[in-house]
């Protein structure tokens, strides 16, 4: 019988123009562009997008809108564009090395992992900053994956979609579990993980990002360089290894990218859920099923979901804004809802 996670995906169609593939990405990228401003402008006080422009260019000290453009807004801006861009890449990477259409960075055990260790962080070494949680949230990240890759990889057939994804839901049972059991114990740590895990772009300021910049663009290029392999993998194992792919090399490579990609997003705004997963879906009807399309639709469509939502949260409740990681929850639970359906129709 065969299963969401064992179907074998044809190899990438050759026939889809390249032409109308690059128009689409400059069409992303145009649509990236009136995102991010949209984020500058709008919000609990509006600005005029002359007024933005003039702050970006020519800051004049004491202009409260420029303040709010250059001190409130563009930090948010960079960390949603950096944060959606590395839940894009990270979700796809997911769905191409384990051949699941519904897996995220929450399917390996990244968030959960993370998390696990901000609690760890909160309840016992007593911090509470959003600075203070970044190495433990990717220390977290690397851990979860690491023992989802070593349970996974036990057995002669070594690391299999559906052996990853079955440790991975097991550890990410495991350690919401165990995060459980520490909150309830203790008032505080519950109050300040509460504030993380809802998700949001709001306080995190570029020393957080420039503290990660090094393993985001390490895990960038790891991702952008694994188009042909996921292509190789899409095909089965048996194929790829027919022609001439180290299998157990591309997980582990993928899986480094996933950690450093999710787990630094993680860290810098919280377990935000949906992103990696839509965001792949959203890209294929305009790349077909070739990864060396879809990776860079992914990093422009990713950003382009996470900072819309953050532009959302923060008019439909003014004065006050709800966080990206509840707007990207309601917007993805329909969605997720549609890809099963679609999935089931198409018979996997």
């Amino acid at each position: 019988m065969t299963t969401l996670l064992d179907r074998t995906p044809a190899a990438p169609p050759t026939t889809r123009p390249t032409g109308r593939r690059a128009a689409g990405l400059l069409g992303a990228v145009a649509l990236l562009a009136l995102v991010v401003l949209a984020s500058l402008a709008l919000g609990a006080r509006d600005i005029a997008p002359g007024d933005v422009l003039d702050a970006l260019l020519d800051r004049v000290p004491g202009s409260t809108d420029h303040d709010v453009v250059m001190d409130q807004r563009v930090p948010r801006t960079v960390v949603g564009l950096v944060v959606g861009a590395a839940l894009g890449l990270a979700g796809t990477i997911m769905q191409g090395i384990t051949r699941n259409p519904l897996a995220d960075p929450g399917l390996l055990g990244v968030n959960a992992g993370a998390s696990l260790f901000v609690v760890l962080a909160i309840t016992f070494l007593g911090v509470t900053s959003p600075a203070g949680f970044i190495w433990f949230a990717l220390a977290g990240a690397a851990l979860a994956a690491a023992v989802v890759y070593g349970v996974g990889a036990i057995g002669r057939e070594g690391a299999t979609p559906v052996k990853l994804a079955l440790a991975g839901m097991a550890t990410t049972a495991g350690a919401t579990s165990l995060i459980t059991v520490v909150l309830l114990t203790d008032t505080d740590a519950l109050n300040s993980y509460r504030r993380w895990a809802v998700g949001s772009l709001a306080g995190r300021g570029t020393d957080m990002l420039l503290a990660l910049a090094p393993f985001l663009v390490v895990g960038v290029l790891l991702a952008l360089a694994t188009g042909r392999t996921l292509n190789l993998l899409a095909m089965g194992d048996d194929v790829a290894r027919g022609l001439g792919q180290n299998i157990h090399l591309a997980r582990v490579v993928a899986a480094v990218a996933i950690v450093l990609l999710a787990g630094c997003a993680t860290a810098l705004a919280g377990p935000i859920v949906f992103v990696g997963l839509v965001v792949p879906h959203v890209v294929r009807p305009f790349t077909g099923p070739d990864y060396r399309w879809i990776l860079p639709y992914s990093v422009i469509l990713g950003p382009v979901l996470l900072v819309a939502a953050d532009v959302v949260g923060r008019l439909v409740v003014q004065p006050g804004e709800l966080e990206a990681g509840i707007v990207v929850a309601v917007v993805g639970a329909p969605a997720l809802i549609a890809i099963v359906r679609r999935v089931k129709l198409a018979g996997l």
